[in-house]
């Protein structure tokens, strides 16, 4: 029998009970592919960005030599590709199904908040401006710029129901909740979120990616949202961003697979606050044992893609450490898990948030090309903050 048939993943438990599980200092991951929680430190895994995947390989190596069942490395990665990591191999892993159904806590509306934007929006809105010189000298063709904000509650943020009513509003986000304690910090730090877009998934010798990149806000009214969609359809600066990112992904797919199917043009996908313009790309790998291949090793080679970076890489990660006044973090990293096979999936770590005690720190950026527009901009890093305020009961105060 195959290492692979050996640990294919298997769902012995409801997912609704796993999420009832997750307490702080555990690993939560949930998509339409399945749930996913982990708890205990096996080993934790040393490696800096580019060397992760063979670390990655050699640690749940070692991990199913040691007698852990089923090893997998789970965790996030931050943005820049120097940033802090979180992997580790977990002592105990349990597996279920794609959560449906899943009761939660509303959000707790009586919560006092105190707000303050990091940078304020006009602030951020002349960033764009100066991204937009960059463009027009053509230095860039695509930046993405990010603005956060950080909340103050007047309790501690209880992240277990924060990140139960993210998975009740879109079950079919990449759910995610992961230690990511760091010293200094005053408590446990937490980074949740649910994010609508999969950077890599594997499953055997298939691979998925699904990068997104123009936007356009959820009305609720279902004639604005017809409207919306065919403007997005059908607007040249989204679809030139989109260009950008899902051209990327394919070559560097394209340099793992024997196979590679990339759609003629994107669709559109629906989240409980955004439309998108969505490309599913699949392929083949040409060498499924090769820990390049793995679903860390591809994602490792995907990240960072233009639709949180932007085009040349080298170039928009200068303009972003310029100007961006804000480290990002965890933010528009990737959040995930690989087994002993090579399987695994991950996603990029949008619509998320780090929770530290009574503190909320989110991040939301937009992809700034030829076109594009300042205040439209701010206006939609706004509507996509939505996914983590309304989760919190904040919505009306930023």
């Amino acid at each position: 029998m195959s290492i692979s048939a050996l640990v294919r993943p298997r769902p012995v438990h409801r997912a609704a009970d796993l999420l009832a599980a997750y307490l702080p200092g555990s690993f939560y991951f949930s998509s339409t592919g399945g749930t996913l929680l982990a708890d205990g430190v096996h080993s934790r895994v040393r490696a800096t960005g580019g060397a992760q995947a063979q670390a990655v390989a050699e640690a749940l190596r070692a991990a199913a030599a040691a007698g852990v069942p089923e090893p997998v490395v789970a965790g996030a990665v931050g943005f820049h590709p120097a940033a802090e990591t979180g992997l580790v191999v977990p002592s105990v892993v349990r597996r279920a199904d794609a959560p449906a159904g899943v009761r939660a806590p509303d959000a707790e509306h009586g919560t006092s908040w105190t707000v303050t934007p990091r940078p304020e929006p006009a602030r951020y809105a002349e960033s764009v401006r100066r991204a937009l010189e960059l463009i027009g000298r053509g230095d860039l063709s695509k930046v993405v710029l990010a603005r956060g904000l950080e909340l103050t509650a007047d309790t501690p943020v209880w992240v277990p129901a924060l990140l139960a009513r993210l998975v009740r509003a879109d079950p079919a986000a990449y759910a995610f909740a992961v230690d990511v304690t760091a010293p200094g910090d005053p408590a446990p730090r937490t980074l949740v979120g649910a994010s609508p877009e999969l950077l890599v998934s594997r499953r055997g010798a298939t691979v998925v990616a699904n990068p997104l990149a123009g936007s356009a806000p959820r009305s609720g009214d279902e004639a604005v949202d017809r409207e919306r969609i065919a403007r997005l359809r059908d607007s040249a600066k989204d679809l030139g961003e989109h260009a950008h990112t899902a051209a990327q992904v394919a070559e560097v797919l394209g340099k793992f697979c024997v196979d590679l199917e990339v759609p003629e043009g994107p669709e559109v996908i629906g989240t409980p606050t955004m439309w998108h313009l969505s490309t599913r790309i699949t392929g083949r790998l040409a060498d499924p044992a090769d820990p390049a291949c793995s679903a860390l090793g591809l994602a490792e080679a995907l990240h960072p893609t233009p639709a949180v970076c932007g085009v040349p890489e080298a170039g928009a990660l200068a303009a972003i450490a310029d100007l961006e006044p804000e480290e990002r973090g965890y933010f528009a990293g990737m959040v995930g898990w690989t087994g002993l096979d090579g399987d695994g999936e991950w996603a990029v770590t949008i619509r998320s948030a780090e929770v530290c005690d009574r503190t909320v720190r989110l991040f939301a950026g937009a992809g700034i090309v030829e076109g594009s527009d300042p205040d439209a901009e701010v206006a939609e890093t706004g509507a996509k903050f939505r996914t983590l305020l309304r989760a919190l009961g904040a919505e009306g105060v930023a």
